[in-house]
């Protein structure tokens, strides 16, 4: 079974974010099944963990259903992130939601960026921001991320609906072999790096 955690930051609702969200996690549902692969998806929707995004940066501490949001994507093998663009980056409450993020919990995780915006001009925020921004937080960056306009889903001809499609089909493609090719993800254990504190008091000698 390979579990999916699909984080999307749409901010209104409906949101053309969650919609691409959904077009990702079905082709990458298919995809991985033509690999005889079970898929079990569970989705974060940042919108309603706003306030506690914010309160979590403000005291440090989470609280319940932002805890469950982390342990959601800390029990995945792999990551669809889907966040609106504004001014060419990611909005903040995607960012935020990084942030507070424990750490570690995307070190080799297999991720797929994705966004959305009002106009093509956004679209460098794959490559500028996204991108980076996971490659600081140690994940496994799919090679082809998706972005799609206004345009792409008010579908003002056949083309354009089909050129999202082929693109969401083609970076689902990729991040099938991604996510197959690092296979079931171990969780690192937090404390294993902890010395025990009897081991302290001997002076940091082993029993």
């Amino acid at each position: 079974m390979t579990n999916l955690a699909i984080i999307s930051g749409g901010l209104r609702e409906p949101s053309s974010t969650r919609l691409l969200a959904d077009r990702l996690e079905a082709a990458v549902r298919a995809e991985l099944a033509d690999r005889g692969q079970d898929v079990h998806s569970s989705f974060v929707e940042l919108r309603p963990l706003g306030r506690a995004i914010t309160d979590a940066m403000l005291s440090g501490f989470p609280t319940g259903p932002l805890e469950e949001a982390f342990e959601t994507v800390a029990r995945a093998d792999g990551v669809i992130a889907v966040t609106p663009a504004f001014n060419a980056s990611f909005s903040g409450l995607f960012k935020s939601f990084f942030d507070v993020l424990p750490e570690g919990t995307l070190d080799d995780m297999p991720v797929l960026m994705a966004a959305t915006g009002g106009t093509e001009r956004h679209s460098l925020v794959l490559e500028h921001a996204m991108r980076p921004m996971f490659s600081y937080l140690h994940a496994v960056v799919s090679p082809r991320g998706v972005y799609a306009a206004t345009g792409d889903f008010g579908a003002d001809t056949a083309q354009q609906g089909a050129a999202l499609r082929n693109r969401v089909a083609a970076a689902a493609a990729d991040y099938a072999r991604l996510v197959q090719g690092c296979g079931a993800r171990v969780r690192r254990d937090e404390f294993e790096d902890v010395v025990p504190m009897e081991q302290l008091l001997g002076g940091g000698a082993a029993s």
